[in-house]
């Protein structure tokens, strides 16, 4: 038994023997074995200023298994398919709650090498790649209790490989539905892009549930080698009393770069944690995030980039919006480490709050360990101007349609980030949603 908290008890034998049934790699077993042995003994992350002694991360049901496997694009749920263009789309995997439930790939890919697949088959089917980089430069296993417990109940998730020199021109988007209240969701997402590659990724949590005691841990890998560019686009949109814990973490070689665009629309307690590692000289990333909250919501979006390399570039841009009495903490960090020299930290976050009862704390935070570098930063928490207001009202707009306007223009450059229009379309739909939403 590997106790996690005061209130819930890990068995781990049956944790393996379900891991055996399910016909997981060996490899994988021994990953959690290796967590359930180390969990007890591993401390819990601290998110500045958020207290989560409370937040209930460990609770969950069974895996659900689903019948439901698709054979074209039509089948897919309406609810899915609302997300894709059905004539572009080329490279896509669905996952029904625990279950892979669809894939399809461009021929011409497959090809050139490049692998897409569910990441439980992936270590059965690549385990020379995927044992080399799982949760070995991006996120460790024991970094803290919730990635230990996220490798040992891993559920779910996806392996993505580009070779070297491979430039994937179409996007390859993963489509998570969640549709059964018993369906925690412990998703790993590895994305391998080799010297040289390229490729555009877009990633939609979507729950058609109001209301769950269940439990997301989401960790998100991204390895860009030398020359190669990631862009990463997600819209997160989990159900309220979901507890979260999001990690997407990037790496980043000589002359890489990463770039990421995420619309965070939970309407849960979420743990958000987005890192990239800028190990390479002259690599880049650009950290573009938006986020809304409402009713009692908790949010924590911690930010960071690390300059490890020389002339590295890193830009963070967060927007949020709270509402009602959430509570949002935004915490940005640029860090250059000694030796990153000209290196680059730039970064701003801006909180709207619509209500007298909404909470909204923007931290930035330059750590600097080089004396030939640039960086900056900037950070507001306020209401809606008022001399925008005023001008869009005296052209005629009501103040209620005037307020919603200023709110998209305040979220649009997160959402035209997106590089997938049906993606797009659905973040601005979920905003309008959520602004209107009394």
């Amino acid at each position: 038994m590997a106790t996690v908290s005061n209130e819930f008890i890990l068995n781990a034998d049956e944790v393996i023997q379900r891991a055996t049934e399910r016909g997981e790699s060996d490899f994988l077993i021994n990953k959690k074995k290796e967590a359930l042995e180390l969990i007890e003994n591993i401390d819990m992350p601290k998110p500045d200023k958020t207290n989560i002694k409370r937040w209930d991360f460990f609770t969950m049901s069974e895996p659900v298994v689903d019948s439901s496997v698709y054979n074209s694009l039509e089948e897919l749920p309406e609810s899915v398919k609302a997300l894709l263009d059905i004539e572009n789309t080329k490279n896509i995997y669905v996952q029904h709650n625990n279950t892979p439930a669809y894939l399809q790939i461009d021929e011409k890919l497959k090809d050139k090498g490049v692998i897409i697949e569910n990441i439980v088959e992936a270590t059965h089917n690549h385990p020379e790649l995927v044992e080399k980089y799982f949760m070995q430069d991006g996120v460790k296993v024991d970094e803290n209790k919730l990635t230990a417990f996220h490798t040992a109940m891993l559920n779910g998730g996806m392996f993505v490989y580009v070779p070297k020199d491979v430039h994937i021109e179409d996007p390859v988007q993963m489509v998570l539905l969640h549709d059964d209240e018993k369906a925690s969701l412990i998703n790993h997402v590895l994305i391998v892009a080799d010297k040289g590659s390229e490729i555009t990724y877009v990633e939609n949590y979507l729950s058609n549930v109001e209301e769950t005691e269940e439990q997301i841990n989401i960790v998100s890998e991204v390895l860009a080698l030398d020359n190669a560019k990631v862009t990463y686009g997600s819209v997160d949109v989990m159900p309220a009393g979901m507890t979260g814990y999001i990690n997407r973490r990037g790496v980043t070689s000589d002359d890489a770069t990463i770039d990421w665009a995420l619309g965070l629309m939970n309407d849960s307690n979420v743990i958000n944690d987005n890192t990239t590692y800028l190990m390479g000289d002259r690599s880049n990333s650009d950290m573009k995030t938006v986020t809304i909250g409402r009713g009692q919501q908790i949010q924590n979006v911690t930010t960071q980039i690390i300059h490890y390399g020389q002339d590295s570039n890193g830009h963070i841009l967060k927007h949020g919006v709270m509402k009602d009495s959430a509570t949002s903490i935004f915490n940005g960090v640029g860090y250059i480490k000694h030796g990153g020299k000209r290196s680059d930290a730039q970064q701003e976050s801006r909180i709207l709050m619509l209500s007298e009862r909404a909470r909204g704390d923007a931290n930035p935070i330059l750590l600097i360990d080089e004396d030939d570098v640039t960086a900056g930063h900037a950070a507001s928490v306020g209401r809606v101007d008022p001399l925008q207001l005023f001008y869009l009202m005296s052209r005629g707009i009501s103040q209620e349609e005037a307020e919603r306007l200023v709110i998209h223009g305040f979220l649009d450059p997160v959402v035209q980030a997106l590089p997938i229009e049906s993606v797009k379309r659905q973040l601005k739909e979920i905003i309008e949603m959520k602004i209107l939403s009394k």
